[in-house]
């Protein structure tokens, strides 16, 4: 179970970049007709938002457990 918790972690991580250097692209490209940064950068903050509340699921239900001192 932890490992593919992790697994889609990653998976969303990567799709966070992926989204960022599309936006970069489209924002380099300037083309009216191919779809606009910020349809990409939406998607990057939707990715981020679905990774947020799958670790907090995660950690309510004690598969990932936080480091208990951080220092």
């Amino acid at each position: 179970m932890v490992i593919t918790a992790k697994i889609i972690l990653v998976l969303l991580m990567l799709f966070m970049v992926v989204n960022l250097f599309r936006a970069l692209f489209a924002m380099l490209r300037d083309d009216p007709t191919k779809p606009s940064m910020t349809k990409f950068l939406g998607q990057r903050v939707l990715f981020s938002a679905i990774a947020i509340v799958v670790i907090v699921l995660l950690l309510a239900s004690g598969v990932l457990t936080p480091n208990p001192r951080p220092y």
